[in-house]
């Protein structure tokens, strides 16, 4: 029902080149948002799983919640963190941010 639709609203006597206009600016919109917002996204997800994986023991780290805590155990997907007096056990994807040894001590 929808394309007869558009074709009421299309120029007469050009009813196939004014719908290839239409799906041409379509799929630019759509390539458009691709590169511009979920490209970049997924990207920048991937380079964080990276950094996730390379945490070791003495980094120090932020997680999600906005605690600052030096890293003392890794098991799996559990990592256990330092922060002042306690001790902390969180979640790998919970890190936020890995500061290195030079910043931290700013």
């Amino acid at each position: 029902m929808t394309p007869n639709i558009l074709f009421l609203f299309a120029p007469s006597g050009q009813s196939g080149s004014g719908m290839m206009i239409f799906l041409v600016q379509m799929l630019a919109i759509v390539g458009i948002f691709y590169f511009l917002i979920i490209r970049p996204k997924v990207q920048q997800e991937k380079k964080h799983k990276a950094r996730l994986s390379q945490i070791k023991r003495g980094d120090q780290v932020v997680t999600v919640g906005g605690i600052i805590g030096e890293v003392v155990h890794i098991k799996d997907n559990q990592i256990t963190l330092k922060s002042g007096e306690s001790r902390l056990v969180v979640q790998r994807e919970r890190v936020a941010d890995i500061l290195s040894g030079k910043e931290s001590e700013k």
